[in-house]
């Protein structure tokens, strides 16, 4: 485990364009253990300039971890995950996608983009509290995240 992550918040970027997902996965991760950083963008080009520092968000930390929907506005998830996993300043960002979708093709297709795991949606708010908080669990106390 991290030293660094162990007793620090990390910076989670949530790529999401549902309001309701975004108010369950933010309700998930508050005080949960220890109190990430959760920053919001509803769509692929802006989660593309926010990783890469791009315009308004220049000025941003580099995020630990990214849940990144597929389904999205101006470039849908598969794009942002194959721009983040092809830039060699961004590809060891753990990207976790978190969708609906139940497709094995979009299954095959984020792993073979190098996404770090495929989350499915629960419908019901208890199981998708308890879906995002194992995400949290995992990067916080198992994984041992690089240094920003």
């Amino acid at each position: 485990m991290s030293e660094l992550f162990a007793s620090q918040p990390i910076e989670v970027l949530l790529v999401e364009d549902d309001p309701g997902d975004v108010l369950m996965t933010q309700e998930a991760l508050a005080d949960y253990k220890i109190a990430n950083r959760v920053t919001v963008v509803t769509n692929g080009e802006d989660a593309i300039a926010y990783m890469r520092k791009e315009g308004r968000y220049a000025d941003v930390t580099t995020p630990d971890l990214v849940l990144l929907d597929l389904n999205l506005p101006r470039r849908d998830g598969r794009e942002v995950l194959r721009d983040i996993k092809g830039d060699p300043d961004l590809r060891r960002v753990p990207v976790v996608v978190l969708t609906t979708s139940e497709a094995e093709e979009d299954v095959l297709a984020s792993y073979n983009l190098h996404a770090n795991a495929y989350v499915r949606k629960p419908v019901d708010f208890e199981q998708f509290v308890a879906a995002v908080r194992a995400i949290d669990d995992f990067f916080i106390t198992v994984v041992r995240l690089p240094s920003r």
